[in-house]
């Protein structure tokens, strides 16, 4: 790969890399160093390139274990978690401020871990089963179980919020 195609290669996928950027960056500079590890993780292995996948397969693959990786990291060195930018789910939308809905789904999502919360990515993207296991390196069957469990998950942390006062709502 050559560097116009590596720069075609990142225009028709810059959506992909800064949504996956945004879901674990907190800040613009961190997003910034996340969109451009990523370039060269791809310049690098593009001749490890399997073209039997997908090309999103492979991109999402990279983005997603670059950003994992900086989470890490980062994780290590800051106590506490600032909550996801809202921007990750919306960034197709950016003029339109998310609702309460919508702001109260990402902070329940903030709080998965690492692996589920790259799952949700890939499902909100509309990737089918076949292809969040190939990003992923698991099982069809593992990404449905885990897909209904954080599903769960998630019913259950928005029923809490959604109660009055965040209790119970008295009904049996």
């Amino acid at each position: 790969m050559d560097a116009p195609q590596l720069i075609d290669l990142l225009r028709r996928h810059a959506r992909l890399i800064q949504k996956i950027a945004y879901a674990y960056c907190r800040n613009a500079a961190d997003r910034e160093d996340i969109v451009q590890e990523v370039a060269v993780q791809l310049w690098r292995s593009h001749d490890r390139y399997d073209a039997r996948y997908r090309e999103t397969t492979w991109i999402y693959r990279i983005a997603l274990n670059v950003a994992i990786s900086f989470h890490r990291r980062e994780r290590r060195h800051v106590e506490h978690r600032l909550p996801i930018e809202l921007h990750a789910v919306t960034i197709a939308a950016a003029d339109v401020a998310p609702s309460d809905d919508v702001q109260l789904l990402l902070r329940c999502i903030e709080d998965l871990s690492a692996l589920d919360k790259a799952l949700v990515l890939l499902h909100l993207d509309d990737n089918d089963h076949t292809a969040i296991a190939d990003v992923l390196g698991i099982s069809t069957s593992n990404v449905s179980t885990k897909l209904g469990r954080i599903k769960h998950r998630l019913r259950a942390a928005l029923a809490q919020h959604t109660r009055p006062n965040g209790g119970s709502d008295g009904a049996r």
